[in-house]
């Protein structure tokens, strides 16, 4: 339902924002609440997350200048509010699409963006380096030596705190000798309610800060600032705001950091109040601000974990978003990856006790929400903290469980040094379980699962799959339950599973040897593709069929690849197309070049389609991005009219090899 939006489109920069008074700055937040539910019930995105800060980041523009002061985002998914600010309300229709506005921060779109920002962790590190550097330029604010200078601030939320980068980030803040703000937006929630002892913390802070406390807090605060009269002040204007604003004993303090707070994210004038208040300070300060995750429409605060990065939705009952009675649903595009690897782990822990697993932040983005109920002694979310994860499963593999890490692909990247030190190289059994990877549609670049195999293959024993439906997806979870020599992984993307070959019998996963899919005795070429691009693989030998006979091969596996099935090919002199969903260099492609060498396999036959490494791909439809790339059917099939044409040509491509007429019955694999 599209609204008529009477502030919003005035706003060209955070310029006209500070030209408003201050009693109209609610209604600000209203437009932007609804615009942005407007636009993500049409596209998806991020909702919850955003809805939450809409206040804080009015507020933090309204004070701050941050054309000239600096302003880092971590995790990044709470910007929209920001961008609206920043003089890209116009481009709202275009969210999360292809040459759009994307749904992180991103420097190509706009000066207010610094970083590209999709991990946990980042702002305060990014934060200090820049605080650093513009002290190094004499660049940075000084209330008496450069009171025009440079502010530094970084907002944190979601949890992102209690990341291990942004506790090394707020270690290394406390030794700064200037000006640095940072606000952490406590809104309780992660992706899905936080773990760990810091959020424990951070709950009964919310809960305990009283009046009693106040005074002898009061006084340490006003032992670091420049002048008693500034904390009196503040004490005599803000009232009740000041009584929670003075946290006795804050945990951030034994960083070094002067801590304020919590205070009201909602209240708008008390937070531009604070904010002014507090942003002339010159020594690292922790502003601690209690937000409502979803803040603004029942269904979601009733329901930020759905509601985090929802897939398009409508209202089903009612018309006003904002009434009690107002029922949404989420708009259906088939079983996922995520849903079919939760099903196959339960039955894989249902067979076997040794199992555990576990997942850093993302249990329902990883289908673990599914496996906790039932398995709640052997299951475990570990909060944003990719590397501690991965060392725990080393624990638990060194103990002589079954351990499985389901976590995205572009954030096992993190934990790469603990699958290094703490798995590979004690030969422990950690088994990963790769969502999202290759590419995840409307989040984008950051986002990306370009490199897992690229990463984990340098480990001796590792063995890395990929599945390319539902029934491969089970056989892979099978092969890994009952490896034990090293790390194992499995990938699979952001995306439904294909029926295509489900009434097929699923062969069980055997160590190094491809599935043949679709063959004949003569062929003009064969696909040899790993993971869902068998799919692609298929759809483009439908369009090839009158032209050319063309062999289906599911590679299943990337470290080993299947060999013989190379030499046979090869040395029949069969022209190979290998696709992937992953980077060129160091991908499944690259596996099967270097396979190739290491056996004397004349290489000049493979063709290798994967992501490539020339240019970043932004955010769109999975589907477009598929195309860009050049590893969807079409780009499939022109490939291999291009590769056909080429070796059936004038002069041989290899002449030495085997005569290409020589039929040839191709086992199945």
């Amino acid at each position: 339902m599209s609204r008529t939006y009477d502030l919003l489109p005035t706003i060209n920069s955070p310029a006209d924002l500070k030209a408003l008074p201050i009693d109209k700055l609610p209604a600000v937040a209203d437009e932007i609440r609804d615009a942005i539910c407007d636009q993500i019930m049409k596209t998806g995105g991020h909702f919850a997350p955003n809805l939450g800060v809409v206040e804080l980041t009015i507020a933090l523009h309204y004070v701050f200048d941050f054309g000239h002061d600096r302003l880092l985002f971590d995790v990044g998914h709470q910007c929209y509010p920001h961008k609206l600010l920043t003089g890209r309300f116009p481009m709202l229709s275009t969210l999360r699409q292809r040459n759009g506005m994307a749904g992180f921060p991103d420097p190509r779109e706009s000066d207010y963006d610094l970083f590209a920002v999709g991990h946990a962790g980042t702002a305060v590190s990014t934060a200090v380096g820049m605080a650093r550097g513009d002290l190094l330029k004499n660049e940075s604010f000084d209330p008496k030596a450069n009171p025009d200078g440079r502010r530094v601030v970084a907002l944190v939320g979601d949890a992102s705190i209690v990341n291990g980068v942004a506790m090394e980030g707020l270690n290394n803040a406390g030794t700064l000798k200037r000006q640095l703000l940072v606000v952490l937006n406590d809104n309780g929630m992660s992706i899905a309610k936080p773990q760990g002892a810091v959020a424990q913390y951070l709950d009964r802070l919310r809960v305990s800060s009283s009046f009693r406390n106040m005074k002898r807090a009061a006084r340490d605060v006003v032992s670091h600032l420049p002048g008693k009269s500034i904390i009196e002040e503040m004490y005599h204007r803000m009232g009740e705001i000041a009584k929670d604003a003075l946290a006795e004993d804050a945990w951030f303090e034994k960083f070094g950091l002067l801590t304020v707070g919590p205070i009201d994210g909602h209240d708008i004038r008390s937070l531009v109040d604070m904010l002014v208040e507090v942003k002339d300070f010159d020594r690292p300060l922790v502003l601690h601000v209690h937000t409502v995750k979803g803040k603004g429409f029942n269904f979601s605060e009733g329901d930020a974990t759905t509601f985090h990065s929802p897939k398009p939705f409508s209202i089903t009952n009612g018309t006003e978003l904002k009434s009690q009675s107002c029922r949404v649903e989420l708009k259906s595009s088939g079983r996922s990856f995520t849903s079919a690897f939760a099903d196959a782990l339960i039955d894989v822990m249902n067979r076997d006790d040794k199992v555990v697993a576990a997942t850093a932040a993302m249990p329902d983005g990883t289908g673990i929400a599914q496996v906790l109920p039932k398995f709640p002694e052997r299951t475990w979310d570990t909060g944003i903290c990719e590397s501690h994860a991965m060392d725990m499963m080393a624990g638990l593999a060194k103990t002589g469980w079954k351990p499985f890490f389901a976590v995205y692909s572009t954030f096992v990247q993190r934990a790469f040094d603990q699958a290094f030190q703490e798995a590979a190289l004690q030969g422990l059994p950690v088994r990963l379980c790769l969502d999202r990877a290759g590419l995840v549609g409307g989040d984008g670049a950051v986002h990306h699962g370009f490199c897992d195999v690229s990463i984990l293959r340098v480990f001796p024993d590792a063995v890395l799959m990929a599945a390319m439906d539902e029934p491969s997806l089970r056989a892979s979870l099978e092969f890994m339950r009952t490896y034990d020599a090293g790390i194992s992984a499995v990938r699979y993307p952001r995306d439904s599973v294909s029926d295509r070959f489900t009434k097929e019998n699923c062969p069980p996963f055997e160590l190094g040897k491809a599935r043949s899919l679709i063959e004949h005795d003569a062929p003009d070429a064969a696909i040899l593709a790993y993971g869902t691009m068998v799919i692609e693989g298929a759809a483009a030998i439908d369009t090839l069929d009158s032209e050319y006979k063309v062999n289906l091969y599911d590679a299943r596996f990337a470290k080993p690849v299947d060999i013989e099935l190379l030499r046979e090919l090869i040395e029949r002199t069969i022209p190979i197309i290998t696709v992937e969903d992953h980077g060129r260099e160091g991908g499944f492609g690259s596996c099967v070049i270097d396979t190739c060498n290491e056996h004397g396999l004349d290489t000049r036959l493979v063709t290798r389609l994967a992501i490539p490494s020339t240019h970043w791909i932004y955010q769109g439809s999975r589907p477009g991005q598929l195309e860009e790339a050049g590893i969807n059917a079409a780009s499939i099939a022109r490939t291999v009219r291009e590769v056909v044409d080429r070796s059936t040509g004038s002069k041989p491509v290899i002449e030495t090899l085997t005569d290409t007429n020589t039929p040839a019955t191709i086992t199945s694999r």
